[in-house]
């Protein structure tokens, strides 16, 4: 009896990642060709576009396919959703939206169970449509960036050159699949000790620590599902090096945090760069002149 216990374990863990599955390289009754249309409210969150313009990069990675990006302003007129939806309807097509989207009314979608939840999100494929719901903003990114690692590109596909995965053809699993909310509320990266291998890279290729580099990382900690982030911090200020910086770690949807001694968000260089007197770092404390 106790050697069936590892076995029923196995058994339910590989039971569950099947189910989880939502693509296949085989057709059959219970699946349908991933569509090739997106649609996303123009007035939903901006990071819902962001997930959908890398979804389309990593489609165009995986089958040498574009797709299209339709955005559906429900502000104007509801011929914009006819006529965004008109095609699509008959076709299939994919939708990624939040809970606060006015499509997902439209669309009749079920949320049940998803509203006041934490970055969780439920994918639902039936009759040629992939609805992509998230209960807030990290909720639709993760969704959309869970079906790009499902079709072949890994969230280190930039930073380690993991090569994607190439089909010829995919389809997806009818069914709903839902996912989170997560154990951990925060989870991020810290960037330590970066000095001077990936300051020096970072200035080669990026000119700093600037929102270049970061919007690279930020994607990344979607793709893992992370949300957290401490800044490099030798010789650099996240807020000041780059003013672009938190205002994108914002619509990325990146909590930032910072570490050792720097507490409530304040740099050590905006210190050096604007205080006044120096730093004892034996006594971790200022020296005033």
């Amino acid at each position: 009896m106790k050697n069936l216990i590892p076995l029923l374990i196995l058994l339910c863990l590989g039971t569950y990642g099947y189910a989880q599955q939502m693509i296949t390289i085989n057709k059959s009754q219970h699946s349908f060709p991933l569509p090739e249309m997106i649609i996303i409210d123009q007035q939903d969150d901006w990071l819902v576009g962001k997930a959908a313009e890398l979804l389309r990069e990593d489609v165009r990675k995986v089958m040498d396919k574009e797709l299209e990006v339709v955005k559906v302003d429900l502000g104007k007129e509801i011929a914009d959703l006819q006529r965004g939806m008109a095609g699509p309807a008959r076709k299939g097509f994919i939708l990624i939206a939040t809970l606060q989207s006015s499509l997902i009314k439209k669309l009749h979608v079920d949320t049940t169970g998803l509203t006041g939840k934490w970055e969780a999100f439920r994918i639902v494929a039936d009759s040629g449509r992939l609805l992509i719901i998230g209960s807030d903003k990290r909720g639709a990114a993760y969704g959309a960036l869970e079906l790009s690692r499902q079709l072949g590109v890994s969230p280190w596909y930039w930073w380690a050159d993991v090569p994607v995965k190439k089909k010829e053809k995919v389809y997806v699993r009818k069914g709903r699949y839902d996912f989170g909310p997560p154990s951990v509320q925060y989870r991020g990266i810290f960037i330590n000790d970066e000095a001077p291998a990936f300051s020096g890279w970072t200035h080669e290729k990026f000119g700093g620590f600037n929102h270049l580099v970061y919007e690279k990382v930020f994607e990344l900690l979607l793709r893992l599902r992370g949300n957290y982030l401490w800044p490099a911090m030798w010789g650099n200020a996240f807020n000041k090096d780059d003013t672009l910086n938190p205002v994108l770690a914002d619509k990325w949807g990146i909590v930032m945090g910072t570490s050792h001694h720097e507490p409530m968000m304040r740099s050590q260089q905006e210190w050096k760069r604007y205080g006044k007197g120096a730093w004892n770092y034996e006594t971790n404390d200022s020296v005033l002149s």
